[in-house]
């Protein structure tokens, strides 16, 4: 029995009309049905995810300028007037002033002995092979999923014994050393993913392990650095364990403490305006610096896929 083969289309020369038939077929409807119900799904999840962590700051910014009254009375409404002297009240009366200060000593501190310890510590750890680079690099892993609540009684004895409790430089160094985990092994990672060619140019030019890291590799590192620098300033700025614990002179209150001690005293003079205005005095300093380095956190974090 002889079969007749059907001969497969010829592609249409340039200039020739083209016609249905050497048009590919597209999906099936049947796909870009799916792939469209499941991108509305995912837009909707990202709305209400959206609408979830926005309102809540709306409202507090929202609820700052109104008077104690109108708190009670008309929560969700906004305000008549705008009552500015809540934030001044604040400030001045409450003593904000004095917390948002100290924090930004303390922060400050920690945040560039973080990024320079940690960076160095990354960089040896990712670069040189020597007898128990693992271990080491482990530690650091280790101290990550160490709970800081077992430490709080041993460390207030080798604070206090060392001399520095109630003190702006002993919060300093263990806000560094709380840190140093997370930040050794982000930038360990990224500091892999950086050519290595470049390094031994400088080798080979004359340059310094020193000058190497310090002049080459530590601004390439840049998107890095932001990145985990912004992780670190969130969980510093917001931290409330370790000043309550090792920082208990009213002086030298941070604004965590400063908060707390606001909402105690809110159930003798009622002052909830002057609360919502120090509650978004501390938050805002965190929303800036996330929207300024916005893109560079994203660059560090996708870094490493696209190397």
């Amino acid at each position: 029995m002889k079969t007749t083969q059907t001969p497969a289309p010829v592609p249409a020369e340039s200039g020739a009309p083209v016609t249905k038939e050497d048009i590919p077929p597209g999906p099936p409807p049947k796909a870009k049905k799916e792939g469209t119900v499941l991108n509305v799904f995912s837009h909707g999840v990202l709305v209400i995810w959206a609408f979830m962590v926005v309102m809540p700051l709306l409202w507090a910014v929202m609820t700052s300028f109104k008077d104690d009254r109108s708190i009670f009375s008309s929560p969700w409404s906004l305000p008549d007037t705008l009552h500015f002297d809540n934030w001044s009240r604040a400030w001045t009366e409450a003593n904000m002033s004095d917390y948002f200060l100290n924090t930004v000593l303390v922060v400050g501190g920690s945040l560039v002995g973080t990024l320079v310890l940690g960076s160095m510590a990354a960089y040896v750890l990712a670069r040189f092979d020597f007898p128990g680079n693992r271990f080491i690099y482990f530690l650091f892993i280790g101290g990550m999923s160490f709970p800081i609540m077992l430490a709080l009684v041993p460390l207030f004895y080798v604070v206090n014994n060392m001399g520095l409790l109630n003190t702006i430089h002993g919060l300093i160094l263990v806000y560094i050393a709380y840190s140093l985990p997370f930040t050794v092994f982000f930038l360990t990672a990224f500091f892999r993913t950086l050519p290595t060619s470049i390094a031994e140019a400088a080798f080979v030019d004359g340059a310094s392990h020193s000058r190497t890291f310090f002049q080459i590799m530590l601004p390439m590192a840049k998107p890095g650095l932001i990145s985990v620098g912004i992780f670190n300033f969130l969980g510093q700025w917001n931290q409330y364990m370790l000043p309550t614990v090792l920082n208990t002179d009213p002086d030298k209150r941070v604004l965590t403490q400063g908060l707390v001690q606001l909402a105690v005293s809110q159930g003798y003079k009622g002052d909830w305006s002057g609360l919502f205005a120090g509650l978004v005095m501390a938050m805002l300093p965190v929303l800036a610096a996330y929207i300024v380095f916005q893109r560079q956190v994203v660059q560090g974090l996708t870094a490493g896929a696209l190397k």
